[in-house]
């Protein structure tokens, strides 16, 4: 008489599975949630560079002296085409607007957006922007 082998996994090797996975989710998600609002920062941060000199080109190209405040509209011009910026309505990766704008003063990070990414970022990273 031919005996089968039974091949399929019991109850308890199934948790044991299930609690592994669980465990590498909850130490893997929050170091993507950081690493994506550090990421979020940067770019935020390179925009803020970008806009600097978008209103140095400006004021040059334009003849503009200080205390001239170009709108973002006025600064597409002198941002690279083809760019999230340059496409963008002027504001920020989070829905916060950029500006506003002033010819010899350097353009400001929206206190919303820091205080959404001050969890992972600290303060003086926004400098000279803050």
């Amino acid at each position: 008489m031919k005996t089968r082998s039974k091949t399929a996994f019991t109850l308890v090797e199934i948790m044991i599975v299930l609690a592994i996975i669980m465990l590498l989710a909850s130490i893997a998600i929050p170091s993507y949630i950081r690493s994506r609002k550090r990421t979020q920062a940067t770019r935020i941060l390179e925009d803020m560079r970008l806009l600097d000199n978008a209103v140095e080109n400006y004021a040059i190209d334009k003849n503009k002296g200080a205390g001239n405040h170009p709108s973002f509209a006025d600064l597409k011009d002198y941002i690279k085409t083809g760019t999230a910026l340059y496409s963008g309505s002027g504001t920020d990766l989070l829905g916060n607007d950029y500006g506003p704008f002033t010819v010899d003063s350097l353009p400001r990070v929206n206190p919303i957006t820091v205080t959404i990414l001050s969890d992972v970022i600290e303060t003086s990273f926004w400098s000279p922007y803050q």
